[in-house]
């Protein structure tokens, strides 16, 4: 089922477009990324199809329209640093939650067990780590039991620790095959948390897919040798290779992979070069997003 479609969607701020004719669709089950730089459009885009944002033009919907306007009741949403009573614990502040969206039977000890604060149920909000008060966050974005979970930079502001246990958290919940749409702008997150990306620059939608397929099967070697232009000559006409550059005397070369460094160094050594440096290693979401995002 498509959980969400959206067909171009905009926002304006004056003469800023932080949200261009955006058309996306997010499938159920997915672990969607939306990623971009700072002031993409990432949280604008979201507080639109949560009803937040007032929208300049397009449309969105939910779920096929089979919930109409109660689309938004099987949504749950955390789009800023989570504000709880400072004084209460985790138990009673949940129980408020349940109160305001009206749930009879919230789950409150299952759901601590997921975000993993069981064993501090009883402590004040005050008292948590910033990790701790996101992940009660989260858990109180699942009240109700949504289908669809809505997280706006989850992991911001978090030291290591507290992010892996964001992090953590989110994967687990997917496993139980929720459907969750999380922004961000940090590529290593979206690369292990999420089953599909899609990348926005400046409102404009670049590119969606798996992550997978978003990452090349390409891999990229650095390669230096004392005579570098008899190798750069060496590689260049190699069909193997998608891409040459040369940065900080060495050669970065983009091939495919099944040409691996055995058969260049044997092929540079036939060519009587004496290789100083080679080095191999799989594109990454980065590598791939900073190449989309520096063509558009």
């Amino acid at each position: 089922m498509t959980v969400l479609q959206t067909n171009e969607l905009s926002k304006r701020y004056g003469p800023i477009k932080a949200v261009n004719r955006l058309s996306l669709k997010v499938e159920e089950g997915q672990i969607l990324g939306i990623l971009g730089p700072n002031g993409s459009g990432k949280t604008t885009f979201l507080g639109m199809v949560l009803d937040i944002i007032q929208k300049d033009s397009g449309s969105y919907s939910w779920f096929d329209g089979q919930y109409g306007e109660n689309a938004r009741k099987n949504l749950g949403a955390l789009l800023e640093t989570p504000n709880f009573y400072p004084y209460k614990n985790a138990v009673d502040n949940l129980k408020i939650i349940a109160h305001i969206k009206k749930v009879e039977n919230p789950r409150i000890d299952e759901l601590l067990e997921i975000v993993n604060l069981a064993h501090r149920k009883e402590s004040p909000f005050q008292a948590y780590s910033l990790g701790m008060k996101q992940r009660l966050g989260i858990a109180g974005a699942m009240i109700g039991n949504p289908d669809v979970l809505i997280f706006d930079e989850p992991t911001n502001g978090l030291d290591p620790q507290g992010i892996a246990e964001v992090r953590e958290t989110i994967v687990d919940i997917g496993k139980q095959g929720k459907t969750i749409i999380m922004a961000s702008h940090i590529l290593d997150e979206v690369e292990k948390v999420c089953t599909h990306v899609s990348i926005i620059k400046n409102g404009n939608h670049l590119i969606s897919g798996s992550v997978g397929s978003i990452i090349s099967d390409d891999v990229q070697v650095e390669i230096a040798a004392p005579n570098l232009d008899g190798l750069k000559n060496m590689l260049s006409n190699d069909s193997r290779i998608s891409q040459l550059k040369e940065k900080e005397g060495k050669l970065i070369l983009f091939v495919d992979s099944e040409f691996s460094t055995a058969e260049i160094n044997q092929m540079a050594h036939n060519n009587g070069i004496t290789l100083t440096h080679l080095v191999a290693k799989a594109k990454s979401l980065e590598s791939e997003f900073l190449e989309i995002t520096s063509k558009n």
